[in-house]
């Protein structure tokens, strides 16, 4: 088979072995487009792609899919996230073929937060397919240009297919079967949970790397600019699958400005693990805090090698 062409420019770039560096932002409760716009243009030039949440925290905000085409047709190359919860199978299909006629081209496949999380927990969830389901669909839009039922379908869907993960300190008899069956139905890069121990990192990446079906992925690292002692323990308590090292919330304590040096541990983080085997790159979330986003990717980006 002939090897497939990058589809996007963070495909490019990780395919050739550079650090990328990925942020977040969640689209506003807004019907006003550059409301949008303004969240994402100081990350323009800084992000190597700009996530778009889609429905965080069970919550309604601005279409995720119109969201990732009103910044791709703005310039800033946008990773859609996708959840099941909102959409039954057609609506997914409906929503792919949108993406690839509107240039989105990095999907990232997800389940999706349980409606009684949010503010309306009333809400009924979905879930007529799984993350594994839909990212399996959109690897068959792409490489076959067909739809579940067989139909063909015109045009080209060119996707560059990612999945989450969440790392953990793995014990002897770990495997990562999950991931792998991500992998295994198309997905080719992963974002992770937010994980603020490189030690924990590093034995997790050596594990992936240990396993053929895990060994080619793409793995980007969730990391934070954490704004104050008390936020990084609430993340670390109830915010599932979080890691952050009590070292980290003690320097946060002793800070005389706790988001300053929150964005300190950022940043050296990330020049810690751009020197791990297996880290492919990092991607940023900072909730209620994405004014930090720019000023940690630019020194990050100082402390790494030029392209």
């Amino acid at each position: 088979m002939t090897p497939r062409q990058p589809a996007s420019r963070l495909e490019t770039l990780l395919r050739a072995g550079q650090f990328a560096v990925t942020a977040e932002i969640t689209p506003p409760v807004s019907c006003v487009a550059e409301d949008l716009l303004r969240k994402a243009r100081p990350l323009a030039g800084l992000a190597d792609a700009v996530n778009i949440t889609d429905g965080a925290g069970a919550r309604a905000h601005l279409s995720a899919p119109i969201a990732a085409c009103l910044l791709a047709r703005a310039g800033i190359e946008p990773i859609l996230q996708f959840t099941c919860r909102d959409r039954n199978r057609l609506a997914l299909q409906a929503d792919l073929m949108g993406a690839a006629a509107c240039g989105v081209h990095n999907i990232l496949c997800l389940t999706g937060d349980d409606p009684k999380a949010g503010d309306q927990p009333q809400t009924k969830a979905v879930f007529d397919v799984d993350s594994v389901t839909l990212t399996a669909m959109a690897r068959e839009l792409r490489d076959k240009g067909e739809l579940p039922s067989g139909r063909k379908v015109l045009g080209r869907a060119s996707f560059f297919l990612g999945a989450a993960d969440v790392p953990i300190d793995p014990p002897p008899s770990w495997r990562p079967d999950k991931l792998a069956a991500k992998l295994a139905a198309g997905a080719e890069f992963v974002q992770t949970q937010f994980c603020m121990d490189a030690g924990i990192v590093r034995r997790y990446a050596a594990r992936l790397l240990e396993h053929a079906p895990t060994r080619g992925v793409f793995l980007l690292i969730g990391v934070a600019p954490l704004r104050s002692a008390r936020s990084a323990r609430w993340m670390q308590q109830r915010l599932y699958g979080t890691i952050i090292p009590e070292r980290c919330i003690e320097r946060l304590e002793r800070a005389s400005d706790a988001a300053a040096e929150g964005e300190r541990i950022a940043v050296e983080l990330i020049e810690e693990l751009a020197a791990i085997p297996g880290v492919a790159g990092v991607h940023l979330m900072a909730p209620a805090n994405e004014d930090a986003l720019p000023r940690v990717i630019t020194e990050a980006r100082k402390r790494q090698p030029s392209r």
